[in-house]
């Protein structure tokens, strides 16, 4: 998955905006970060998708 290499490239505390078409993203995006130790900041519908701001975790 590409989101998970590029947390993985930033510090903790970094946010980053993913923004997706695929429609299980809005059940997919808030497992990822709470399996990871990430947290959702938001997500927002958009024309064709949704976009997600993100906060990288610390080491678990």
């Amino acid at each position: 998955m590409k989101t998970r290499r590029k947390l993985l490239d930033m510090p903790a505390g970094s946010r980053l905006w993913v923004e997706t078409s695929d429609p299980l993203a809005v059940i997919d995006m808030p497992n990822f970060c709470q399996t990871e130790g990430h947290q959702l900041i938001e997500t927002i519908s958009i024309v064709g998708g949704h976009r997600f701001h993100i906060e990288r975790g610390g080491p678990i």
